[in-house]
């Protein structure tokens, strides 16, 4: 099936101030042609339906008067325009008039919009794929226990969704906004850094909306699981596939009608289901989503596993569709014969486009090596030359599966000259230049124990001057260790049942559940998952919901306990005290911060429909949810944080994080940017650092536990509420200080609040920092004044 994007748009609308006819007379007459079904009122509108760049720019600046951004610019030039460069240091502005500020808000806004059209662009060829499969009129149908199906759509856009032709319609909405933020960016727009980045949560906010559509056109088009919190445990790992004999295709992107076509292919044509003849197995995204598609199918692992795997020769075919695909696949691929199929617009890689040509043609040019790859569009045909590509060259590619031994490792190390360039050019500095030297020796032990900790980036080789193919020598080192790496994942269950939400609700707004920790995003950090398994498996110990996506809920399943279990084997995968839940891929993020907003909806009854200020308010002072983007590193990571900040959700990002260069901080010494109205009252109050930070940096995974149970707590907590977060912050704080809180006096409210465990200890030292109890503690807080209800 040949998939292009069309220009379909949403009702038009003709608006008439005044008309007046012989037998008619009309004022303020509006008249929409075209689809109106999803016009129907299912709730009275609220005040802010398909929100433009300055809807909500109030509550924006509400938000980052408390929250200021704070930059640290990696470049103090500008050079977007031919005036430049533009020296922006000491206070200077460029000659378009813009200060270094403000150009840092700017480059933000840029990755924001990236972010959010990459996502959008996906969402828009997953609907009009499956329009093209079923129609207009097929219904979104996620199960009994979803009423509230989609819940950013519902409250952004006013739209409740039941076709797939009512998700077209709203990704118009969604491709008219990022249009609109990225024109603000060119030259001679925007002038004000506030102004920038509240375009950034704009733009990040219609990201979210922009996942959660192409997420339930997958969920329903595909059949995923619907909510499943007993979804599959699926093989994950390296070493899944490094003794197989069978034919193996690789599926590395986002996108996964391609590999559903693949899979389809395989069962019509009498070859059983994935796994039985052909291997089917993915690394990133995509792999979540084939998996939710058909267990038997296989996760390799995160982005950072791309250029390792393909370099071993294992995979007989690969497979790319779209984002965080490694531009140079085709020459890994080509280094041990290995063809690569094209599948996207975005991604053609200079290959010829044969999407004409019949199926045994285009296999012939692949097997025999006429064509080292091929751009194959209509992706039915690209389903059913993989897998007969991969049949027929697998016999013909075992010697390229072989293994280096130890004396080739040797042999191929010795022209090293330690010259340690390609130390100098590791991102994470890795001793490189030690383990090849000692390779040249035969000593192989550091080369092993840099698998661990390799990004797979490559760039110590682009480096070396003797073109070693170093990442190859530690593979061949570690190959022990790599066959061990066999683990389990859940497959991703998408969204968060509305039955369990009305289970969840009450104790999470007081409190009780001490906290909802989402870890999402890239692979971007040494040592594998080891850090975000380690985390996610601590939290799920101590009662928090744990939730995952993508590569960080594959590195989640790369860790193992005591007793060998990964954390998916040891904790349930239902949203509720103690579970554990893979939610999917990348797009699947939505139904992360879309639970948050169910909250706010099913159990507090607030009114969702283009209500959003009211309900991010409620997230931001009630809901104790955080999330953990340990290994951003795209700009699709950058609009998924930035648009949680906006729905009032912090998110600590890990070191490598830090080249975003803005966070989003609190200053605890500014009493009045943390005071909000009583809404019962409409008297101000002081609410405490809670959360303190939006954005925030963490250098170490002990350091990102002790901030990740602070930034859980919220003005909301019930004594007994605050009490439980408090134990699991000082014990974590103690754990890596030795000591207790220096900011237990900004977080401690009134004596009930002090956790039985440490009560005469946390006592003493609040005595001993003249720590008064808080006379009015807000119990219904909020920055909105339209909600005070008795105002003095």
């Amino acid at each position: 099936m040949l998939v292009r994007p069309s220009m379909e748009r949403g009702p038009a609308k003709i608006s008439v101030k005044e008309l007046r006819t012989g037998t008619l007379y009309a004022k303020d007459l509006e008249v929409a042609i075209g689809r109106l079904a999803m016009e129907e009122e299912w709730e009275p509108m609220g005040p802010t339906p398909m929100p433009s760049l300055t809807t909500l720019r109030s509550w924006d600046r509400k938000l980052l008067s408390r929250y200021t951004p704070f930059y640290m610019p990696f470049c103090d030039l500008c050079c977007l325009c031919t005036y430049g460069k533009c020296d922006l240091t000491r206070g200077k502005k460029g000659a378009c008039g813009l200060d270094l500020r403000t150009q840092q808000a700017r480059i933000i806004l840029i990755a924001c919009c990236i972010g959010a059209s990459t996502h959008t662009a996906h969402a828009r060829h997953l609907v009009h794929y499956l329009l093209e499969k079923y129609g207009p009129d097929y219904p979104i149908n996620l199960g009994t226990e979803i009423e509230v199906e989609a819940p950013h759509i519902r409250l952004v856009t006013g739209i409740r969704p039941k076709t797939l032709g009512d998700l077209a319609h709203v990704l118009n909405y969604c491709e008219e906004q990022i249009t609109h933020s990225l024109a603000a960016t060119h030259t001679g727009q925007e002038g004000d850094y506030i102004d920038y980045e509240s375009k950034a949560l704009h733009v990040s906010m219609i990201d979210h909306v922009a996942m959660e559509a192409a997420d339930i056109a997958q969920v329903v088009g595909f059949n995923f699981p619907k909510g499943d919190p007993n979804a599959p445990l699926v093989e994950s790992g390296l070493g899944i596939l490094a003794d197989t004999t069978k034919p193996v295709v690789l599926l590395i992107g986002h996108n996964v009608c391609a590999g559903v076509e693949l899979v389809d292919y395989i069962r019509k044509a009498g070859l059983g289901e994935a796994g039985t003849s052909v291997e089917v197995a993915g690394i990133c995204c995509t792999s979540h989503d084939i998996t939710r598609y058909t267990s038997k199918a296989k996760i390799i692992g995160p982005i950072s596993y791309q250029s390792k795997f393909v370099r071993s020769g294992i995979a007989d075919v690969v497979v790319v569709d779209e984002q965080c695909i490694r531009t140079d696949i085709p020459s890994l691929a080509a280094s041990v014969n290995t063809p690569v199929i094209a599948v996207s617009e975005k991604v053609c890689y200079g290959f010829p486009d044969v999407s004409d040509e019949p199926v045994d043609r285009i296999v012939d040019m692949l097997v025999t090596g006429k064509l080292k790859g091929a751009l194959i569009l209509d992706l039915e045909k690209a389903g059913a030359v993989a897998a007969l590509t991969a049949i027929r060259i697998a016999p013909l590619r075992r010697k390229f599966k072989a293994i280096p031994d130890v004396e080739k490792v040797r042999e191929l190390a010795s022209p090293c000259t330690y010259c340690h360039r390609c130390r100098r050019n590791c991102p994470s500095d890795l001793p490189v230049s030690d383990a090849v030297n000692a390779a040249k020796q035969g000593v192989l032990d550091k080369l092993a124990d840099l698998h661990d900790v390799c990004l797979g980036c490559l760039r110590c080789e682009s480096e070396c001057p003797q073109k070693i193919p170093i990442l190859s020598l530690m593979e061949a080192a570690a190959q022990h260790k790599i066959k061990t790496e066999k683990y389990k994942v859940r497959a991703g269950r998408g969204p968060i049942l509305d039955t369990e939400i009305r289970e969840v609700g009450s104790p999470i707004v007081l409190g009780e559940i001490p906290g909802v920790v989402a870890y999402v995003g890239c692979a971007n950090y040494p040592g594998a998952g080891r850090d975000v398994g380690e985390m996610a498996y601590e939290f799920a110990k101590r009662g928090y919901i744990v939730v995952a996506s993508g590569c960080s809920a594959m590195s989640i399943g790369e860790y193992r306990d005591e007793e060998g279990r990964t954390p998916y084997e040891a904790f349930p995968g239902v949203f509720d005290r103690g579970g554990l839940v893979n939610v999917g891929s990348c797009v699947a993020n939505a139904h992360i911060s879309g639970a948050a907003i169910k909250i706010a909806s099913i159990f507090a009854r607030r009114k969702l429909r283009a209500n959003y200020e009211e309900i991010a308010d409620y997230v931001l002072h009630r809901v104790g949810a955080c999330g953990v983007a340990w290994g951003a590193y795209s700009q699709k990571a950058a609009s998924i944080a930035t648009g949680y900040n906006r729905l009032g959700i912090p998110v600590i990002i890990g070191p490598q994080g830090s080249k975003y260069r803005r966070l989003y901080l609190g200053r605890v010494e500014d009493v009045a940017s943390f005071e909000t109205y009583d809404a019962r009252t409409g008297q101000k109050v002081y609410i405490g650092p809670a959360p303190e930070h939006l954005v925030y940096i963490a250098e170490t995974k002990e350091e990102c536990m002790v901030w990740t149970a602070k930034l859980c707590m919220r003005p909301n907590d019930t004594t007994k509420g605050r009490m439980i977060k408090l134990t699991h912050y000082i014990d974590l704080y103690r754990r890596l200080y030795g000591r207790l809180p220096d900011d237990l006096p900004l977080l401690v409210r009134t004596e009930a609040d002090v956790p039985i465990t440490f009560k005469d200890e946390v006592m003493d030292f609040l005595k001993g920092r003249g720590w008064k109890p808080a006379e009015v503690p807000s119990i219904d807080p909020t920055l909105l004044e339209r909600l005070i209800r008795v105002r003095k």
